[in-house]
This record gives structure tokens, C-alpha cells and sequence, in this order.
């Protein structure tokens, strides 16, 4: 398998108490989805392991497995991110998408001009942001927001962007959220 067959759904957070449990860091939409797609394998499809029994601890999930039975070797495996294949998950809803179906798009702007190719795609947490890299210059972040990214066509291989979009939020951001020039004189109304 390649790495795109691949889909990332957890980390290993480390261990969880002293008989031998696993602490994952889910990465899907509803955490315990990332056990329900077959066993969890590193990024070339070699199965780490299969998932015995589960709970939850706080925001992560503690997990048994048959080849992991002590703290040691729960916690040597810490960091390892852990993969499904593709095609074990369900197809995208209309108007979602799988990041890696993103990447490698063009990116076409409303008024038809080539802006360059998705090369990632981020989570910083105020929203998702594509990365673009332009035939020309560094790459740069753009909101991927219905009205950011009014239309994704995966067939045709392309996104349509409004850059203006983009632009007015960096504005905002960089003039602390208002307007230098209100046309406001001060005088009260």
C-alpha cells in the first residue's frame, strides 16, 4: 500500500494505567470512529495492532490489545500515528471532504485565474485553512469555507477560491478588527 492508500485516523498518546492499555488521540469527527475501520496499522498497512475492548479517558480513548500487555511496551509505542486503508472508510457526505482528495488540486480563482495548487490542508483550530502554492512565490493559507471555497469539484480536479475573502479576514486580523478609518471625528455621532 502507499501512504495515500492510507488514511491517518489516531496517535498513540502513551500509556494508560499500568496494565498494559494504550491512550490514542483520536482524529476523527466522532473520536471512536477511528476504532471501527478495521485494525490500526502504521502508514505502509503493517497492523500495529487490533483493538480488543475500550473506554474513554477524558478527550482520549484507552484501548486493550492482545500484543500489548504491559505499561513499557504501551509506552514505547507513544507518538506512533496510526493508519486505516482508505478504502475502509465510508464515502464523503455532499459538500465534505477527505483532505487527501484535496491535495494535488488546482485552485482557480472566481474570475478564472490560475492561484496555484492545494498542498495541504490545516486545522488551527479557528477553521480549516488550505494551503496553495502559486506557480510563482511561497505558498500562503486561504479559509476553506463554503463562502472561501464556493465550489470543489474532486472529478474535475479543481477549487474555486474568492481571494477577496481571504484578503478582507487578514485585513481585519492585522487592523485589529475594525477599520483604521471609521469616520468617526470624535464628535458623537
Amino acid at each position: 500500500m502507499t501512504n495515500k492508500d492510507m488514511i491517518c485516523v489516531a496517535a498513540i498518546a502513551g500509556a494508560f494505567g499500568v496494565k498494559g492499555e494504550v491512550k490514542l488521540k483520536p482524529f476523527t469527527e466522532i473520536p471512536e470512529d477511528c476504532l471501527g475501520y478495521g485494525p490500526l496499522m502504521n502508514e505502509h498497512g503493517a497492523v500495529i495492532f487490533t483493538v480488543q475492548s475500550w473506554h474513554f479517558a477524558g478527550k482520549m480513548i484507552a484501548i486493550r490489545a492482545a500484543n500489548v500487555t504491559t505499561r513499557e511496551q504501551a509506552e514505547a509505542l507513544k507518538s506512533t500515528k496510526l493508519y486505516v486503508p482508505a478504502a475502509n472508510l465510508p464515502p464523503p457526505e455532499e459538500d465534505e471532504f477527505y483532505y487527501r482528495d484535496l491535495i494535488g488540486l488546482s485552485v482557480k480563482t472566481q474570475a478564472g485565474q490560475n492561484a496555484g495548487k492545494i498542498i495541504a490542508v490545516h486545522e488551527f483550530g479557528a477553521g480549516d485553512m488550505i494551503e496553495i502554492m502559486p506557480k510563482d512565490g511561497a505558498s500562503y493559507y486561504h479559509p476553506f469555507t463554503k463562502a472561501a471555497v464556493p465550489k470543489v469539484d474532486i472529478k474535475a480536479g479543481r477549487v474555486i477560491i474568492i481571494p477577496q475573502i481571504a484578503g478582507a479576514a487578514r485585513r481585519e486580523d492585522e487592523d485589529g478588527g475594525a477599520d483604521k478609518d471609521d469616520g468617526l471625528d470624535g464628535a458623537g455621532g
